[in-house]
C-alpha cells in the first residue's frame, strides 16, 4: 500500500513538473512585449479616420470593416491589415493608433504611428515640386516625432526603456509607396518619379537609424508591392500596347520595374545598416514577390482569376470608376475571393496570405517566428547584462 501510494505520488510530481515546464516555455518564447508601427495605409489602424473626424471620410463607412470587425475602424480594407495577423499571431492586442490615446491599458503593449496618405519625405520636398498637396502632413518624420515625445511615458528609467525596446518589434512602413502614388496619380513622369527614390532610401534609412540610436533592436521594413498589378494603376495608365503587360499575369510592367527599382535601393541600404549595426536584427519584407506571387497563381491561395479587379467600387474593367464608400459604388459577395480590395489597398484574405509568408514562410529574411529569438535574447540580456 505504502509503495504504491509512493508510485502515485511520483507520478503525480513528474506530470506537475511537466506541466510547469511548458507553462515556462510559453511564457519565455512569447514573441515581444509590444510592437511599434510606422506607415502609411497599409499599416494604418486608425490615426488617419482619428485625425479627420471633421471631415468624414469613406472609411469611417461600412462596407470598409466589414469583414472581420463587422464596422469601419479606419483600416483601409475590409478586416485585418498585415500588421494585425502579426500581433495575433504572436499573442499580442492589435496595435491602437496614436491619435486615438493610450486608453485605459496605455501604450505598453505597443502603439501605430502609421497614417494614411504620409510620405517618407516631408511634404515639403513635394511643394518644392510644384505639387497639390492634398495628403497628409504626417509624414514618417513626425511618427518618429511621435514616438520620440511617447517614449518617457512608456518607461520609468533608461534601463526600463531599453529593456521595452529590445523586447519589442518595430515595423518599419510599408513607407515610401505615397511619395510615388501621389505624383503618378498627378500626371508626372516615371523618369521624374525615378529620381525621387534615393531620396525616400535615405528618410526611411535615417528613420531606422533613430529608433536603433533609441534602442530598437528588431524591426522589419518592408519594400513596395508591385504596383503594375494594382487595380487603379492598371485602370489610369491602361495600354493598347499588347508589350506593356505581363502576359503571365496582366500587370503593367514598366511599374512593376519601378517598383523593383526602389526595392533593390532598399535592400542595398539595408544591407549597409546591418554592417553599422550586426546585434540589430533589420528584416527586408519582400512584400513585391509575396503579393506577385498571388498574382501569379491566384486559385492556389483561393482567390479568383483574373485577380486584378477591386472588389469594393464600380466601373470600367478593374471596377475603380467609381470609389469604394460612394453611394454608386457595389461591394462583391465574397471578398476572400479577390485580391484588391478598394482599387489601391488589398482585401483582408490577400493581407492574411502575405502575412503568412512573413511570419513563416519566405517572404522575410529571418521568418518573424524566428527573429523571435534574438527578440527573448536581447531583452534577456537587457534585463541581465554581463558584469
Amino acid at each position: 500500500m505504502a509503495a504504491s501510494t509512493f508510485h502515485l505520488l511520483l507520478q503525480l510530481s513528474s506530470l506537475l513538473t511537466l506541466l510547469f515546464l511548458q507553462n515556462v516555455h510559453t511564457a519565455t518564447t512569447s514573441c515581444c512585449t509590444s510592437i511599434f508601427s510606422f506607415g502609411d495605409s497599409l499599416a494604418d489602424t486608425g490615426n488617419f479616420l482619428y485625425s479627420s473626424r471633421d471631415n468624414p471620410r469613406a472609411i469611417a463607412r461600412l462596407p470598409y470593416g466589414e469583414t472581420y470587425f463587422h464596422r469601419p475602424t479606419g483600416r483601409y480594407t475590409d478586416g485585418r491589415l498585415i500588421i494585425d495577423f502579426i500581433a495575433q499571431d504572436i499573442g499580442i492586442p492589435l496595435v491602437p493608433p496614436y491619435l486615438e490615446g493610450p486608453g485605459d491599458h496605455g501604450f505598453r503593449q505597443g502603439v501605430n504611428f502609421a497614417v494614411a496618405g504620409a510620405t517618407a519625405l516631408d511634404n515639403d520636398f513635394f511643394r518644392e515640386k510644384g505639387l497639390d498637396i492634398s495628403w497628409t502632413e504626417y509624414s514618417l518624420g513626425t511618427q518618429i516625432e511621435w514616438f520620440k515625445q511617447l517614449l518617457p511615458s512608456l518607461c520609468s528609467s533608461s534601463s526600463d526603456c531599453k529593456g521595452i525596446l529590445s523586447s519589442s518589434l518595430f515595423l518599419m512602413g510599408e513607407i515610401g509607396g505615397n511619395d510615388y502614388n501621389h505624383p503618378f496619380f498627378q500626371g508626372r513622369t516615371v523618369d521624374e518619379i525615378r529620381t525621387f527614390v534615393p531620396s525616400v532610401i535615405s528618410a526611411i534609412s535615417s528613420a531606422i537609424n533613430v529608433l536603433i540610436q533609441l534602442g530598437a533592436k528588431t524591426m522589419v521594413v518592408p519594400g513596395n508591392f508591385p504596383i503594375g498589378c494594382v487595380s487603379r494603376y492598371l485602370q489610369t495608365f491602361q495600354s493598347q500596347r499588347k508589350e506593356d503587360y505581363d502576359s503571365e499575369t496582366g500587370c503593367i510592367k514598366w511599374l512593376n520595374e519601378f517598383a523593383e527599382y526602389h526595392n533593390r535601393l532598399l535592400v542595398d541600404e539595408l544591407d549597409h545598416l546591418r554592417q553599422l549595426h550586426p546585434h540589430v536584427t533589420i528584416i527586408y519584407a519582400d512584400y513585391y514577390e509575396a503579393l506577385l506571387h498571388i498574382f501569379r497563381f491566384p486559385t492556389q491561395f483561393g482567390f479568383k482569376e483574373p485577380p486584378l479587379a477591386a472588389c469594393c467600387g464600380a466601373g470600367g474593367p478593374y471596377n475603380v470608376f467609381v470609389a469604394c464608400g460612394d453611394r454608386a459604388a457595389t461591394v462583391c459577395n465574397d471578398p476572400s475571393k479577390y485580391v484588391c480590395w478598394d482599387g489601391i489597398h488589398l482585401t483582408e484574405a490577400a493581407y492574411g496570405t502575405i502575412a503568412q509568408g512573413l511570419l513563416e514562410g519566405s517572404y522575410a529574411t529571418p521568418p518573424i517566428t524566428q527573429a523571435c529569438a534574438h527578440i527573448r535574447q536581447s531583452a534577456a540580456h537587457s534585463l541581465h547584462p554581463m558584469q
